[in-house]
């Protein structure tokens, strides 16, 4: 009987790669001691508003330290009350934070200023950033860049967002390659890349139109993203675009810009992507050389004694659970009347380019970006604008597909079609908020007969 692949990852991740339940209970109670001791000083404790996960804890990617020498990170957000008389000098922000720190005794000597945060560190074990945010007059929340002294556009809720949202397509994969990765980046010490620009850019090549294929387990979903990461990043001589999907006009270039360490970055992706295709076409043909393929990225940890055992009991569940949903009626996926997909109009593959969609309610004063607001309401218009950065000439196809029951008693309210260039231009397409519900916008980039970059939009209609 074939060796269960996908059971084998869970296991590794469960086992070895997750970060463990008792600490993140012992994170939660770290949080909370840090927010109430800033909450009790006398001097900035007025100003917090409140305080929320951000980076690899709120997107569930955070890992277990790999060696002894290693620790975990967990970042939150400090949201704060504006201070005019501060603007003009943003670092001071900065500074306040790290100073009510310093007055407390159990965290004066676990600090450590960075340049967007306060790092309270806990020896041998892990790290706590603190990095403060404030609404500015316009309404946009910022952090502060203390090199520079400015403040820098952030949404971290929408960044959330649009991490779930990837997720979902994903069938939930795209959480477990991206720990697996970082694993891979700690356990092999061959690459460096900043946990928030590998969300960045393995999110980015979630695509959407065939997931039962892509992300069907977690080997198939490795390979399948770690290939399109390498033909992506192929395409770019230096940096890729690293655009934050939450922030228009924000990009996180500048956090990963050493062209020696970007190039290395590539080079290893190449082989890893290689030597994963190798493993997965191993798997079913000979399992015992499989194994030692995967053990090839992952070390011997992924073969432990542990993790065939904890494999064995995921195997012995699933039995169980295929056995029971023999007997259960499955209804068939849901796809409106008239829906039209692009796999059958031109081919799909990896897309070779980049491409955004930035969704903005229109007559909205200020704040008008639908990410950060995250839910828009009836009765309202919505502009959806392609970014890409495909060379000329290409073609844009767009595809808006509406769900729930308000829709769904309008003949055709569901939709789903295919169009050719939007109803305004070739990238920018409006549409009216008619029925509640959670739906979707979508673009395809086509030149030479493919389609070669690609994005997804959720609206949320309340």
């Amino acid at each position: 009987m074939p060796t269960d692949f996908d059971a084998h990852f869970t296991a590794f991740l469960e086992s070895t790669v997750n970060l463990k339940q008792h600490r993140l209970d012992q994170l939660d109670a770290r949080v909370s001691a840090i927010t109430n001791a800033f909450k009790k000083d006398a001097q900035m404790g007025s100003l917090y508003k409140e305080h929320l996960p951000q980076g690899s804890w709120a997107h569930r990617t955070i890992i277990d330290p790999v060696t002894e020498y290693d620790e975990f990170d967990a970042d939150i957000l400090l949201h704060l009350e504006n201070v005019p008389e501060w603007n003009d000098n943003p670092k001071m922000y900065l500074q306040q934070v790290r100073a009510a720190f310093k007055r407390t005794s159990q965290y004066k000597d676990k600090l450590k200023r960075k340049n967007r945060c306060v790092r309270i560190s806990y020896a041998n074990d892990c790290h706590v950033d603190v990095v403060p945010a404030i609404t500015l007059e316009n309404g946009n929340q910022a952090i502060i860049f203390y090199r520079d002294n400015v403040f820098e556009d952030t949404n971290p809720v929408g960044f959330a967002d649009w991490m779930k949202e990837r997720d979902d397509i994903s069938g939930g994969q795209l959480r477990r390659v991206i720990r697996l990765l970082k694993w891979l980046r700690d356990f092999k010490n061959t690459f460096t890349c900043p946990s928030v620009i590998l969300t960045v850019m393995l999110g980015g090549r979630v695509q959407f139109w065939d997931p039962q294929t892509a992300y069907s387990d977690t080997p198939t979903a490795l390979v399948h993203l770690l290939e399109a990461l390498h033909t992506w990043l192929d395409a770019y001589l230096g940096s890729p675009p690293l655009d934050d999907p939450s922030c228009p006009g924000v990009s996180f270039s500048h956090r990963w810009d050493d062209p020696t360490i970007i190039a290395n970055f590539k080079s290893k992706i190449a082989d890893y992507a290689r030597w994963a295709r190798e493993a997965y076409d191993l798997q079913g043909v000979d399992d015992a050389a499989a194994l030692t393929a995967w053990q090839k990225l992952f070390g011997p940890e992924f073969a432990a004694d542990e993790v065939k055992a904890a494999r064995n009991d995921i195997v012995a569940a699933k039995v169980t659970r295929e056995l029971a949903a023999r007997v259960t009626v499955l209804p068939p996926a849901e796809i409106a009347p008239d829906e039209e997909f692009i796999h059958d109009r031109y081919p799909v593959s990896a897309p070779r380019y980049s491409a955004n969609i930035e969704a903005t309610i229109i007559n909205l004063p200020r704040n008008n970006f639908l990410r950060k607001r995250r839910v828009v309401a009836k009765s309202r218009e919505l502009q959806f604008n392609l970014r890409t950065d495909t060379p000329e000439p290409y073609e844009v196809l767009w595809k808006v597909r509406n769900h729930g029951p308000e829709a769904a008693r309008v003949p055709g309210g569901l939709r789903g079609q295919i169009r050719i260039g939007g109803n305004k231009t070739r990238n920018v397409h409006n549409e009216s908020t008619l029925y509640r519900g959670s739906h979707y916008v979508e673009a395809y980039v086509v030149k030479d007969d493919m389609v070669v970059a690609s994005d997804h939009h959720t609206v949320t209609i309340e």
